[in-house]
């Protein structure tokens, strides 16, 4: 009788040892979801001042690597690329080139009522969307309200993202987390992908795009790895 006793405390130890380490299904992972890049173009830049360009460009740039890095799903789409608007932004052709990315070009502000967009996105198959462009309060509001309309979950990644005025900006944020929508970084963003420093696969290109593109954080990674060799 002890030994049972002994047997099923043990089992039960180890029941509530598995669930502990069980991340929330809110978080992301390299498989659960997709990334729509919506307008990081010329035209919608110059305009954007809730953000610095300089930032807006660096952060947007982690968000591409980061979804490069980890294989995760991603469309790129755009808004009257030749005749108006322009090409995306470097950061993002360096990590999904124009010529091999199929990038969606459209007439419509909203992402989501465009056919070919609203069929690239959905085809990925997963209920899960990340979303980051320009501007915050049109072409990221649209297709955040509607893609929760038909069920997805949706974050945004509101510092890979931008508008005219930093009101415009915050503005459309209040409006998106009421309606149900998530807000995140890129820098969160990236590390909540890499989640666990021990994935050596991931370690080294993550940390060469945050010493790239990070800012002070991505300096501070530089120093620590020149003054304790780690």
């Amino acid at each position: 009788m002890r030994t049972f006793k002994l047997t099923f405390v043990f089992i039960v130890a180890l029941t509530v040892n598995a669930f502990g380490q069980q991340p929330s299904p809110e978080l992301l992972s390299p498989t659960n979801h997709a990334l729509v890049l919506i307008d990081h173009e010329g035209q919608m830049a110059f305009a954007t001042s809730s953000i610095s360009i300089t930032e807006l460009r660096n952060n947007t740039a982690i968000v591409a690597g980061a979804s490069k890095i980890f294989k995760v799903p991603t469309v790129v789409t755009t808004v009257a690329e030749e005749s108006f608007s322009g090409p995306v932004f470097p950061e993002i052709e360096v990590f999904y080139p124009q010529a091999t990315s199929n990038y969606i070009d459209r007439t419509t502000m909203n992402t989501w009522e465009d056919v070919n967009a609203h069929k690239a996105i959905t085809g990925k198959g997963k209920k899960k969307l990340v979303l980051a462009g320009l501007w915050t309060s049109v072409c990221i509001v649209g297709p955040a309200l509607s893609a929760i309309a038909e069920g997805y979950d949706v974050y945004v990644i509101t510092d890979a993202s931008g508008d005219v005025s930093k009101e415009a900006h915050e503005q459309a944020v209040t409006r998106m987390v009421q309606a149900g929508v998530k807000p995140m970084t890129s820098i969160q963003y990236l590390l909540e992908l890499q989640r666990d420093w021990s994935r050596g696969e991931t370690y080294g290109p993550v940390t060469d795009l945050v010493k790239k593109y990070g800012g002070a954080y991505g300096f501070g990674i530089v120093y620590a790895q020149k003054m304790v060799k780690h």
